[in-house]
């Protein structure tokens, strides 16, 4: 052996941990739960898989799957009278208004397209009775 190998191996074995590879945890994988604030009347495990994407991952590392669901129904109240919700009448229905709709409170974000913390009726045009 050379003196470089004898340098290797005595460092090897003097520091097992400098043999060992820096490698994280295995990912764990839990079933879908039902506690999504979304799908309110439905078990996301009932939902329709619409896409699957198995994500590439080292040799010996814990592979990784993920799923879209789309739920077999839609569940949750997505008819409102905007007058009713309109609690100061200002035209508006603010965050704090929309409480009121749990549905509603879950998309309120995507509803408000231009950001301003409020919709009115063009934001609800679908959802609106009155």
């Amino acid at each position: 052996m050379n003196s470089r190998t004898l340098i290797l191996l005595s460092l090897l074995t003097a520091h097992p941990a400098l043999a060992q590879s820096n490698r994280p945890p295995p990912a764990e994988s839990h079933p879908l739960r039902d506690d999504s604030g979304v799908v309110r009347a439905q078990p996301l495990a009932a939902g329709r898989v619409t896409g699957s994407v198995d994500i590439a991952v080292p040799l010996g590392e814990t592979p990784v799957t993920v799923r879209s669901v789309a739920p077999s129904s839609a569940a949750g109240q997505y008819r409102i009278h905007f007058a009713q919700l309109d609690v100061d009448g200002d035209g508006f229905i603010s965050r704090e208004e929309a409480q009121a709709n749990p549905s509603l409170v879950d998309e309120f974000i995507s509803l408000d397209r231009h950001r301003r913390g409020k919709l009115d009726r063009d934001d609800l045009a679908g959802w609106l009775l009155d």
